[in-house]
């Protein structure tokens, strides 16, 4: 599924949508180039999940991973800085599936991070436009992107 968006603001609003049908146990590869507006859209998704609006939900590129309160507790990752597998277990990512719903920046960078039901969506901008691409992995992710139709 392709979907675009003209604006911030219509990223966000298309996060928002994810946002609310997400759950606890899912996971979101989000990949893309330096600007494409991943974490613009995570802050969409922020607010589908329920993360207050006075929390500031900003690219975690320096603390590598930021978590934030919600109907379903939300941890956003970004793996632009990582440079070798081993330093993934620090990290907590496949445990923090059993407490939220995970988002991941980079996570091309590290394939095999992700568990086999997740949902990937790859971002390309071309000028103001966004590109959203959904590549469902296995029945939760069909069913998230389902949700954006």
């Amino acid at each position: 599924m392709i979907l675009t968006a003209a604006t911030a603001a219509e990223t966000q609003a298309i996060g928002e949508r994810l946002g609310a049908a997400l759950g606890v146990g899912d996971m979101v590869a989000l990949i893309g180039p330096l600007g494409a507006g991943k974490t613009t859209f995570v802050q969409g998704v922020a607010r589908g999940v329920g993360v207050p609006p006075e929390r500031h939900v900003a690219s975690p590129t320096f603390a590598l991973v930021n978590e934030h309160p919600g109907r379903v507790p939300l941890v956003h990752a970004d793996l632009y800085r990582i440079e070798r597998e081993a330093e993934l277990e620090e990290l907590g990512l496949i445990e923090a599936l059993d407490r939220a719903a995970v988002v991941v920046e980079w996570l091309d960078r590290f394939p095999d991070v992700a568990p086999g039901d997740h949902l990937e969506l790859r971002i390309t901008a071309a000028g103001d436009v966004r590109t959203l691409t959904l590549l469902p992995h296995g029945p939760r992710a069909a069913a998230l992107a389902a949700a954006l139709r």
